[in-house]
C-alpha cells in the first residue's frame, strides 16, 4: 500500500498509509475500535477499494485487474462472513464451498481429494470431530477455527484474520493462539495478517506489527522494535505498561 486513504462521506477512515507485507511475514495490526483496522484488512482482502493511492496485492494493481481473480488467492475470515453462514450448513461443507468462493452449497460438486483437504484442516484446527455437525449448533470458538479452515482450504498465499479471537473465553483464546502459532511457525505458511485489540492475543512466532490510530499509522515493523510501552501508550492514548512473558505480552495500565 503506498499513500492509501479511505473517505466514506466526510469520514476519513484510513489516511496517508504505507505499508507493505512480505511472503514470509507474519503481521499482527493493533490498535482501539475505530482506527481502521477492519478496513485496512477489507483492502487487503480484495473486499473494497481506496480513495486515494495505491494497492498491489499479489503483484497485481487494484484497479487494473479483475477482484474474482484475487480473491480465491487470499484467505479471509471475519466477524460479517461469519454472519453469512447459514445455521444449517455442514461444518464439512463450510470449510469444502471455499473452493468455489460461495458461501453455503448449493448445486456445486466436489471429489474425494477436496473433502479430504478439508478433513485435513478441521484436524490442524483440533475440529476433525466436528464435520458432520451444523454450523449454527458450534460454540463461538468452534466457529472461528471452522473459518480459519475454511480460509485455508484454497492454499492461499496470504492469509487475513479479523480478530479471531474476539468472544472467546480463556480457553477457547489460548486454543485459537497455540494453534495460529504453530501455523505462523510453519515456513510453508502463507503471509498472515492478524487483526487485534489485545497484545495478549499476539501468537508466538509473528515477526512484525502495525500498530493503527484513528487511521494512520503509528509505528510499523519487527515486533520486537514496534511493541513498546511508549509506542502502545501513543496507539491507545493510555498510560500503558507493557510486560513480556517467553514470546508473549500482556499490557494494563500504569
Amino acid at each position: 500500500m503506498s499513500g492509501v486513504g479511505v473517505r466514506r462521506g466526510r469520514n476519513v477512515l484510513l489516511a496517508d498509509l504505507d505499508w507493505s507485507v512480505e511472503l514470509d511475514e507474519r503481521w499482527v495490526v493493533l490498535g482501539p475500535n475505530g482506527a481502521g483496522k477492519t478496513t485496512l484488512l477489507r483492502l487487503a482482502a480484495a473486499e473494497s477499494h481506496p480513495s486515494t493511492g495505491t494497492v498491489d496485492l499479489l503483484g497485481e494493481r487494484m484497479g487494473k485487474v479483475a477482484i474474482f481473480d484475487l480473491r480465491p488467492r487470499i484467505g479471509f475470515t471475519s466477524a460479517a462472513i461469519a454472519s453469512r453462514v447459514p445455521g444449517d450448513e455442514l461444518v464439512r461443507d463450510v470449510v469444502v464451498s471455499a473452493g468455489y468462493a460461495v458461501i453455503g452449497r448449493w448445486r456445486e460438486e466436489y471429489d474425494k481429494m477436496d473433502y479430504d483437504r478439508a478433513n485435513e484442516l478441521l484436524g490442524a484446527m483440533g475440529i476433525t470431530h466436528l464435520g458432520d455437525r451444523t454450523f449454527g449448533t458450534l460454540s463461538e470458538g468452534e466457529r472461528k477455527r471452522t473459518l480459519i479452515a475454511r480460509a485455508l482450504m484454497t492454499d492461499p498465499e496470504m492469509l487475513l484474520l479479523d480478530e479471531p479471537a474476539a468472544g472467546l473465553d480463556l480457553g477457547g483464546r489460548e486454543d485459537l493462539v497455540a494453534r495460529l502459532s504453530e501455523l505462523a511457525m510453519d515456513p510453508d505458511a502463507p503471509a498472515t495478517v492478524l487483526v487485534t485489540h489485545h497484545v495478549e492475543e499476539i501468537p508466538p512466532g509473528f515477526t512484525h506489527a502495525l500498530l493503527l490510530r484513528e487511521g494512520r499509522a503509528v509505528v510499523a515493523g519487527l515486533i520486537d522494535d514496534v511493541l513498546t510501552a511508549e509506542n502502545l501508550s501513543k496507539t491507545f492514548d493510555q498510560d500503558l505498561v507493557l510486560e513480556r512473558s517467553g514470546d508473549r505480552f500482556f499490557a494494563r495500565r500504569r
